[in-house]
C-alpha cells in the first residue's frame, strides 16, 4: 500500500490512537483544525507506539495510571470510568497497528474528517473504554458519523487498512517523528514542527500564519 498522499502544503498530525498525551491534545488539535481547515489541507497518521513486541496488555505498562493524572492536570483531558476500569482490569491489550488500521479504514473512506476519526477513536478508547482491536467498535463510529460500516469492515478485514497502517508508520519514520503527538506543517520536500500539547491556539495559529505567508 502506498503512502497517504499529502497536498504540496499541509498539517499532518502524527498521533497513536493508544497515547494518553495525544488525548491530552486532542480538544487543542481540534480547535486548531477548526480554526485554520479553511486555508490549508490537515490530516492524521498514525505513528505506531504499541506494534510488535510492545503490544502488551495495558497492565504491562504500571507507568501509565501516574502519566495520566499528570496529563489531566495539564490539559484537563477526562479519562473516563470505563477506561478507568478497563486500566484496573489489565488484560486489554493494546495494539496500536490494530488502531492505525481503524484509523486508516475511516479515513480511506472520508479524509477530510482524518482529525476527527483520530479523535473518534481516541474517545472510544479513553471515554468509553473500548478496544480498538474489535472491528465491531470502529464500525460503530463509522455508523455514528455517516460512514459505511460495511466498507470500514472490508477494509480490516482485508488487510488494505493494516498496509495502509503500516504506510503510516513508515511515512512517519520518514518524516522523522518518533514521540507522539507530532505536528508538522509540510510544505513540498520542506518539514517544520509545530509544538504540540500545552500550547495555546493563538501561538499555534500564530506560528501557522508565518509558515503560510
Amino acid at each position: 500500500m502506498n503512502a497517504i498522499k499529502l497536498p504540496s502544503r499541509s498539517v499532518v498530525y502524527v498521533m497513536d490512537a493508544y497515547c494518553g498525551w495525544c488525548w491530552g491534545f486532542a480538544e487543542r488539535m481540534g480547535e486548531f483544525e477548526a480554526a485554520n481547515r479553511h486555508r490549508v489541507a490537515f490530516t492524521a497518521i498514525s505513528g505506531g507506539l504499541f506494534t510488535g513486541a510492545r503490544a502488551r496488555p495495558i497492565a504491562a505498562y504500571a507507568h501509565i495510571a501516574e502519566a495520566n493524572a499528570r496529563i489531566a492536570r495539564l490539559t484537563g483531558a477526562d479519562f473516563g470510568p470505563a477506561y478507568q476500569r478497563l486500566l484496573a482490569e489489565g488484560t486489554m491489550v493494546m495494539d496500536s497497528s490494530d488502531a492505525a488500521a481503524a484509523l486508516a479504514a475511516l479515513r480511506e473512506l472520508d479524509p477530510r474528517r482524518a482529525i476527527h476519526w483520530a479523535h473518534r477513536l481516541q474517545e472510544a478508547f479513553y471515554a468509553q473504554g473500548r478496544s480498538l482491536s474489535e472491528p465491531a467498535h470502529v464500525a460503530e463510529i463509522a455508523t455514528a458519523n455517516g460512514l459505511d460500516a460495511g466498507e470500514v469492515l472490508r477494509r480490516l478485514r482485508d488487510g488494505s487498512a493494516r498496509a495502509q497502517a503500516e504506510a503510516d508508520f513508515a511515512l512517519a519514520r520518514r518524516l522523522g517523528v518518533s514521540t507522539y503527538p507530532t505536528l508538522l506543517f509540510v510544505d513540498g520536500p520542506r518539514v517544520h514542527a509545530l509544538p504540540a500539547t500545552g500550547t495555546p491556539l493563538d501561538v499555534l495559529n500564530g506560528q501557522l500564519d508565518t509558515l503560510l505567508a
